[in-house]
């Protein structure tokens, strides 16, 4: 700034002409002086937009500094070891173990029929009865030339016995006992064949009354009463089958076979060696599971070339005539089991052109990309034959934003799984007290002990074990609950310390933007001061 002196004219300068000189003097400080203005109010902004970056900086700072780190929030579950059942599906006909059609075994007319249609019926009992009339004749003439042979056997019989001591007398040739001892032997003959006729009359006469062949349900007649059956004419009378027990018809294919075999397994032979046998589950019209199993008996020794299969039978119980022969129905049989195998849920799986992965969270809470070899899959699980090991846990739920390597918050469906207990991954928990660490120790002794406990402890009941569970959380949470406190009140005394220094900031900063205005406003109020002097001074030059 420039002082009153140097803008002030002496009335000696103006007398001696020295206006001019001064005049432009004067307009050279007045563009120093606004040119140092305009320096300085950009130094003051420049500086302004400074502190207030510093400022926003502070503030960032502060805010960051307490604020935990986004980690992402998985499901998690245990690495399970189970045996897993391989089952095969195929169609299959229900066929009953014992069919037998019932025919009229002798001509005639039906008289009678003494069953009711599609009841149960007994071994040997009455069904239809056939006219018997000439039946019973022929028996009555079998019988009739019985007798007649047997009366012709007896006189030939005392012939012989009556020329044999004349032969040894010389008194009858040996002729004439030869002729006897020939007619009686042709007499004993004819007796043999008349008993044949007179049991076959007798066994056809029994044949008109038809009776069931074995204990079972009996279908609808197919023949009327009054019907000529028999011989040439219709003789399928009705049909009983044996249903209390039915076997199920279905077709495997030559490659089923081969896995079978290599497998050790085969089917219709009962191995006593294995702790299972291939049994059969039969799924019903309305998709229902039949209650009975049955086991494989029989498998066809060679393969049908026009379909490539080969036969199954297997033999199941019908107590209560659910399954009815001739009905076909879903079969599924049980091929193979798989035992002590690791088994994970099929939705954890991740698959791409490199293969098949899975997500493991490591006892620190990072997240591993690990690459599996898979099994079979059965019932949205599938069996992993290399890369995992029972003790591991996988992410089946939240794998979609994890990356290998990356710290995860984890829970899961056990209890234990909480927050507290599985390491959370903030960035103030790199650095926990004393009493966090004493706590995360106890919870892994905790842990340790339920899983020790539910080895030794098989049979306590689930109750009791849940008791203990949350008798041990609520220790564990009160350990915990102090530490956890402290944090808290920590992050506060630090989040409140750090708006009051940027409050600070922001004041200090206002009152230097508010000096910087001042002297600007000063420096220009002197100059307009200066410039007013100077026209007087011209106007009283003037006038005089």
């Amino acid at each position: 700034m420039c002082s009153g002196k140097e803008i002030v004219l002496s009335k000696s300068a103006i007398k001696s002409g020295e206006f001019g000189r001064m005049d432009e003097s004067f307009h050279k400080k007045i563009h120093i002086l606004s040119a140092d203005s305009r320096i300085k109010q950009e130094f003051m902004g420049s500086r302004l937009r400074i502190l207030c970056g510093m400022f926003a900086s502070v503030v960032l700072l502060a805010g960051c500094k307490d604020a935990p780190v986004d980690v992402p929030v998985v499901t998690v579950e245990n690495v399970m070891v189970d045996n897993v059942e391989i089952y095969g599906d195929y169609v299959g006909l229900i066929q009953a173990v014992r069919r037998v059609e019932v025919h009229a075994r002798v001509e005639g007319f039906l008289e009678k029929m003494t069953f009711e249609e599609g009841k149960l019926v007994q071994m040997n009992e009455p069904l239809f009865y056939i006219n018997d009339d000439q039946y019973k004749a022929r028996v009555e003439k079998a019988k009739a030339q019985l007798k007649k042979d047997q009366a012709q056997a007896a006189k030939a019989e005392r012939d012989v016995l009556r020329l044999r001591p004349l032969y040894e007398q010389n008194a009858a040739s040996q002729l004439d006992l030869d002729n006897a001892v020939a007619a009686l032997d042709m007499a004993r003959a004819n007796v043999s064949m008349s008993e044949a006729d007179l049991k076959q009359a007798e066994l056809e006469l029994s044949y008109t009354v038809v009776r069931s062949p074995l204990t079972g349900y009996i279908s609808e007649r197919y023949a009327d009463i009054g019907s000529l059956v028999g011989k040439s004419n219709s003789s399928r009378l009705a049909t009983v089958v044996k249903s209390d027990t039915v076997q199920v018809d279905f077709k495997l294919t030559a490659l089923d076979y081969l896995r079978s075999q290599r497998r050790n397994v085969h089917l219709g032979e009962l191995d006593t060696s294995r702790s299972w046998q291939p049994t059969v589950t039969v799924t019903l019209a309305d998709n229902s599971v039949y209650g009975e199993k049955g086991i494989v008996d029989f498998a066809s020794p060679q393969v049908d070339p026009q379909t490539g299969t080969f036969g199954v039978r297997a033999i199941l119980p019908n107590p209560h005539q659910v399954l009815l022969p001739g009905q076909f129905t879903r079969v599924r049989l049980l091929l193979d089991v798989l035992e002590n195998v690791i088994v994970i849920p099929r939705k954890a799986v991740i698959i791409e052109k490199g293969g098949a992965y899975v997500f493991v969270v490591r006892p620190d809470s990072i997240a591993e990309k690990r690459f599996v070899e898979l099994g079979v899959e059965q019932n949205n699980r599938v069996v992993v034959d290399r890369g995992l090991s029972p003790d591991e846990r996988i992410v089946t739920e939240g794998f979609q934003k994890l990356q290998h390597g990356q710290r995860v918050t984890w829970n899961s469906d056990d209890k234990f799984s909480d927050s507290v207990l599985n390491g959370s991954a903030k960035a103030d928990s790199l650095a926990k007290p004393a009493t966090d660490s004493a706590a995360a120790k106890k919870v892994e002794q905790t842990r340790k002990a339920g899983v020790n406990g539910s080895a030794s402890r098989g049979n306590r009941s689930a109750g009791t074990k849940r008791d203990t569970a949350d008798k041990d959380m609520q220790d564990i949470y009160k350990a915990v609950q102090p530490a956890a406190q402290k944090q808290k009140i920590e992050r506060e005394a630090a989040e409140q310390a750090a708006k009051k220094r940027a409050e600070e900031s922001v004041s200090q900063s206002a009152s230097m933007q508010n000096a910087s205005h001042h002297g600007a406003a000063s420096d220009a109020s002197a100059v307009e001061q200066a410039g007013e002097e100077k026209t007087s001074d011209t106007t009283k030059n003037s006038n005089r």
